[in-house]
């Protein structure tokens, strides 16, 4: 008797488009994706940092292609996805911090950080939906964040546009399961990045961060690529309207 066959987490053939990976997390994504045969598309405004990512994936000898444009712009987002054709895989990923205390918060930075990580994706998502839906198949990954569920002081935009990105999630899946979409979400937690590296550096925070953590350590953005893979994947087809957290077990306990 032969042993079952994997499912598989072969993507050769397909494209994906990940926003906001000239560096950093996204740029991790975008890596995982193109090692495991996918075509990939690198999204940002800056054409020089994206020009670099792109040559560092091209030595390594992946498929890439680059599309700078403004995810929060309807119409240039609109514009770039006629202009690059057939999507198969869509990393929503682009997003910022504006910390304040919510009582102090400039509606402007309120404004900005719902614009950049929940608005985006609604209209990044809905012109690769048309796609998807006319080709009867699609990948959605969503990067929300530990904060889709929990908040900190002075996070309150940040955890307001993540804990929307999970619900517009599921609101996709109700939406277009039935076209062999499947619609998830990756929540990050402490993730040991450029953007994080001076929290880190704060022997204070870094102490708290690792204690708090069942796993004793910061996250490394190669500890997200598999479940983005996987997300992207065959594998996944049964799978939609889940986030799931990858976080060394931070949010498992008290």
């Amino acid at each position: 008797m032969s042993a079952p066959s994997l499912p598989s987490f072969d993507l050769t053939g397909r494209r994906a488009l990940v926003t906001g990976s000239s560096q950093g997390i996204g740029l991790a994504f975008a890596r995982g994706l193109a090692a495991a045969g996918a075509h990939v598309i690198l999204n940002g405004r800056d054409s020089a940092k994206l020009d670099r990512a792109a040559a560092e994936l091209r030595n390594a000898g992946h498929g890439v292609s680059v599309s700078a444009f403004d995810v929060t712009d309807e119409a240039a987002v609109n514009a770039a996805i006629a202009a690059l054709g057939q999507i198969d895989i869509l990393v929503n990923n682009t997003g910022i911090h504006r910390r304040a205390p919510l009582a102090e918060m400039s509606l402007a930075d309120w404004e900005a950080v719902l614009k950049t990580n929940l608005t985006s994706a609604f209209l990044v998502t809905r012109a690769v939906g048309a796609g998807m839906i006319a080709r009867q198949r699609g990948k959605v990954i969503n990067i929300c964040s530990l904060q889709s569920d929990l908040a900190r002081p002075t996070t309150g935009n940040y955890a307001a546009a993540k804990g929307g990105l999970r619900t517009l999630t599921r609101a996709l899946c109700g939406e277009w399961a039935k076209y062999n979409i499947q619609i998830n979400s990756i929540a990050p937690g402490y993730i040991l990045t450029d953007l994080t590296r001076p929290l880190a550096a704060d022997p204070k925070f870094d102490s708290w961060i690792k204690g708090r953590t069942p796993a004793g350590r910061w996250g490394s953005v190669d500890d997200l690529v598999g479940a983005c893979v996987f997300l992207a994947a065959p594998a996944s087809d049964f799978v939609n309207g889940h986030m799931l957290t990858i976080d060394g077990g931070l949010s498992a306990v008290i």
